[in-house]
């Protein structure tokens, strides 16, 4: 890995740490036990601190260190965590993400603009810092021993008045794009190095060598004001590859001596001069030492656990358990590592390979067929279910939980809820449920916008709450299932409803509904989805110009999506999106009228059965229940120039309606690679894609939603034309 491949894992996870410490800042609050929270949104700030300052990045340091000293003071509970300071840290954590963001577009240095921006948080964050110099002076003051008092001078306490370092790279430094000079840089903003020691010997002949090896190590002195977790912090990317014991001013000398003792004999004499000059050890003291490990026995000392067993300190059972954690540890870590990340733009290439290698195998299958090898036949049939294999696999990758998209609204609602001057709450259901990354990335703004929606139309004010004798907080839920080969989120208040009677008069004065027609409630409540519609008094930040849900039902439906409402005036309402899993393979089911071919989506068909039904009629009797059903050679109004066979009726399933489909062949299932339409069809209405068969003839994806919507609204007004003709 090389430092521009390492600065984009750190934007990376950067971004992730400041989603997870604005998660931990919208629930801290309310949390009974704040500790853990507060620990992680400590953590969070001082990582990208640590991080930032591996890659020179000073300006983010400088803003990070100030809005961790804040957060340092909340864990020793010198300040406390209460809504004013929550919604500063919020400000910070836009903050730190628009420099991040900087950074990803090759701005490393300090823009004007983004320091301005950040000055008064800076200065907000300094109020809640006063006093805090006293308490470090009394803990230095308290570290001196009295005079006359301490222990035998071996262990007394040094007059070094400088953290010393000794650090050790393990051999994948280089490789995993780190610069040990870097490490050198970083402390150099903490404070002044007043001794460096560079250690190389453990570097081999030149013949031996490898460039990509890391051989050095460091012997430090920093005089800095800095604690040890900030210290340390300069080590977040190698913390696991490398070997580092601090000391700490006026450390005890045996401290000192014992990294002398632990130093190659070729670096001890050198490790204690450096020592001797900053005044850590005298000469006598570093003879000693140095006499002390020449005559060292070199047999490893005994394991602790063994010492505290045989002076009976401790049970040799607590000492094996100890162990045992200890390797559940070490194992638990080893399988954390085993992730690795992967670019998105790989994995869709991967998709796409995947997608070729089903039509070329497609193709394969029908040459066997036609050559009538049984040997052949076995060999493509293996194949297939190899490459139906690959194929669910390389999906597999793409599946992502819904829940990281979820968390986005919590900070939503709370921005939003102060604006509004409401208490609304949000509850998130289903949050592990998967589906397709890219269906994630695009559903996302849309939700965003129903969310919203909800918030200021759906609930009411406080007061009107109370009076109706409801909770005065409300609440919108989140909520994600799979349903039928296709993922189902609803978007639910428990707000006033939708005005029945409202929607509808403002569609018949807009003339999208005629005088005296009936409507079931779906119909009047989708109307909110056309375009310009809306009921709002008053237009507001948010909503109310009639801009916005039209573009949701859009995006959605250009996801082969479809969105309902369901609403109860005083009781709330629900939005429904209905999306398919994946955007890329589906298993369809192919099916012929004439010699078009169409491919339907496997998990919305119910069955298949005999096609049955009176003349003139455009629904038959499925075992007691009516089912309406369209003729897909009317719908595309294909020429009738074959004789009269024997019809097939294919029933599907979409959000709990059926509806049939009357075509005359079944040619059965297909791995179907979806095929988006061009530009051009992008208005042809139940046709949601293409694919391309194993001849390398094109069919077309059916829109079952559509579909079923066209066969239940004509058999609705096929019936209403009867009682019509019957009045």
């Amino acid at each position: 890995m090389n430092m521009d491949q390492a600065l984009q894992t750190f934007i990376a996870e950067s971004r992730e740490l400041l989603q997870d410490m604005e998660n931990a800042l919208l629930v801290v609050e309310a949390s009974a036990d704040k500790t853990e929270l507060i620990n992680a949104i400590f953590r969070a700030a001082h990582t990208i601190k640590g991080s930032s300052g591996l890659f020179n990045l000073d300006h983010v340091v400088a803003f990070t260190h100030v809005a961790e000293s804040v957060l340092d003071r909340v864990r020793d509970g010198k300040v406390a965590i209460a809504e004013p300071l929550v919604a500063l840290l919020l400000s910070c954590c836009d903050h730190i993400g628009a420099l991040i963001d900087a950074v990803a577009t090759g701005q490393t240095e300090a823009d004007p603009t983004l320091t301005a921006q950040g000055e008064p948080l800076v200065a907000r964050l300094r109020t809640y810092l006063s006093g805090g110099a006293s308490a470090a002076a009394s803990t230095a003051a308290v570290s001196s021993p009295a005079p006359g008092t301490g222990n035998p001078a071996s262990a007394a306490p040094t007059q070094a008045q400088h953290w010393h370092l000794s650090l050790r790279f393990g051999p994948e430094v280089l490789r995993n794009g780190m610069d040990p000079l870097s490490f050198l840089q970083f402390l150099g903003t903490l404070g002044r190095l007043v001794n460096v020691l560079v250690l190389f010997d453990g570097l081999p002949e030149a013949a031996l060598m490898d460039p990509e090896v890391c051989y050095l190590g460091y012997e430090l002195d920093l005089d800095t004001q800095a604690d040890r977790s900030t210290i340390e912090s300069a080590f977040e990317f190698v913390r696991d590859d490398c070997e580092l014991q601090l000391l700490p001013p006026h450390s005890l000398q045996a401290d000192y001596i014992r990294l002398i003792e632990q130093a190659p004999p070729s670096a001890s004499s050198r490790i204690g001069e450096m020592l001797v000059e900053c005044g850590a050890l005298t000469r006598q003291e570093l003879g000693a030492a140095l006499k002390a490990q020449v005559c060292s026995d070199a047999s490893p000392p005994p394991l602790l656990g063994t010492v505290l067993v045989q002076q009976q300190l401790v049970p040799h059972e607590v000492v094996q358990a100890a162990v045992a954690k200890q390797a559940q540890a070490k194992q638990s870590h080893s399988s954390e590592t085993r992730s690795i990340r992967i670019d998105a733009d790989k994995l869709d290439q991967l998709i796409n390979l995947v997608g070729e290698l089903i039509i070329v195998g497609a193709g394969v299958n029908l040459i066997a067929r036609r050559a009538n090898i049984a040997d052949l036949q076995e060999h493509t049939s293996k194949l297939s279910s190899l490459v139906e294999e690959v194929r669910d696999s390389a999906l597999q990758l793409r599946m992502v939980k819904i829940g990281a998209t979820f968390s986005r609204f919590q900070r939503v609602v709370h921005d939003v809820s102060h604006d509004l001057g409401k208490d609304i709450a949000l509850v998130i259901q289903g949050e592990d449920t998967e589906l397709d990354k890219t269906v994630v990335e695009k559903i996302g703004d849309p939700l965003m916008h129903l969310v919203r929606n909800a918030m200021d139309h759906g609930i009411e004010s406080a007061e009107l709450r109370l009076a109706r004798g409801k909770p005065a907080q409300g609440t919108v839920t989140l909520n994600a299932f799979h349903d039928s080969g296709s993922i189902v989120i609803t978007v639910e208040d428990d707000g006033g409803g939708l005005p029945r009677e409202r929607i509808l008069a403002k569609a018949i004065e807009r003339g999208l509904v005629e005088p005296g027609h009936h409507l079931s409630d779906s119909e009047v409540y989708g109307l909110i989805f056309e375009p310009g519609f809306s009921t709002a008094e008053a237009v507001t930040n948010l909503s109310g110009r009639g801009v916005g849900m039209d573009v949701v039902k859009r995006n959605i439906t250009s996801l082969r999506g479809s969105v309902g409402v369901t609403s109860q005036e005083g009781r709330g309402t629900t939005v429904t999106v209905r999306l398919p899993l994946t955007l890329a393979i589906i298993d369809g089911f192919l099916v012929q009228v004439d010699d078009s071919v169409f491919a339907v989506p496997l998990d919305m068909i119910e069955e298949c059965v005999a096609f049955s039904a009176e003349p003139g009629h455009n629904y038959t009797n499925l075992r007691g229940q009516v089912l309406p059903f369209i003729r897909l050679r009317e719908l595309f109004e294909l020429d009738d120039t074959c004789a009269k066979r024997r019809e097939n009726i294919v029933v599907l399933k979409h959000a709990g309606q059926k509806a049939g489909l009357v075509v005359d062949t079944l040619l059965g299932e297909f791995q179907t690679v979806i095929k988006p339409l061009g530009k051009l069809f992008s208005q042809v209405r139940c046709i949601s894609g293409s694919t391309i068969l194993g001849s390398g003839e094109v069919a077309l994806i059916l829109d079952v939603p559509a579909l079923i919507q066209q066969a239940v609204s004509a058999a609705s007004l096929h019936d209403k034309n009867d009682e019509h003709r019957n009045m």
